[in-house]
């Protein structure tokens, strides 16, 4: 099971790198990916208290 996942895999990537026009550039998608990371990363780093705490709050509300 495992081979056939990673050989489909494969297959999917081959045929991708032939459709690329420009070999080198990166891919929107991974851009957006790294990028909505990032701003993740800077919210929770800077709100991460507040937003536990409204999350706990909502719980509570919801199951209390």
């Amino acid at each position: 099971m495992n081979e056939v996942f990673w050989r489909w895999c494969l297959g999917l990537w081959a045929a991708a790198a032939d459709d690329r026009d420009e070999r080198g550039d990166v891919p929107g998608w991974v851009l957006i990916t790294v990028m909505t990371a990032g701003l993740v990363s800077v919210l929770w780093a800077v709100a991460g208290d507040v937003l536990s705490k409204m999350l706990s709050d909502a719980l509570r509300s919801v199951s209390g």
